[in-house]
């Protein structure tokens, strides 16, 4: 199973935490990680593996868009920063929308994550 992580800026100290919080669960069920590129830098740094794409302004977002489309992501753990303006905001909305097309969970903050997490 893949899972992807993304956070933005304001968010990324939470997405790491939430990670580690579950570390058991996703080393047990043998769970890919993969990440827009700075997030990635957080959750390697905290010591879990994960796959390091572009940086979500850069690219991230779009990449993990695509491997929705394709069937390779599974899940995506995207913890927004609602009050911020983001210049890649249609790299964003173009992902939330491909979540809903191929009917991939997407989580946009930590309650929803742990629904997910927990109901694997």
């Amino acid at each position: 199973m893949e899972i992807a992580i993304i956070a933005h800026d304001g968010k990324k100290a939470e997405m790491v935490q939430f990670l580690m919080d579950h570390k058991a669960i996703l080393e047990s069920k043998n769970i890919n990680i993969i990440a827009t590129g700075t997030t990635g830098s957080k959750v390697q740094k905290a010591g879990l593996e994960v796959k390091k794409l572009l940086s979500g302004p850069l690219g991230g977002d779009a990449q993990i868009a695509a491997r929705v489309a394709e069937g390779k992501t599974d899940m995506v753990f995207f913890f927004r920063d609602p009050l911020d303006k983001h210049p890649h905001e249609p790299d964003i909305l173009m992902l939330m929308r491909l979540c809903d097309v191929y009917n991939v969970p997407l989580a946009t903050n930590p309650a929803t994550a742990d629904l997910l997490i927990n109901g694997l």
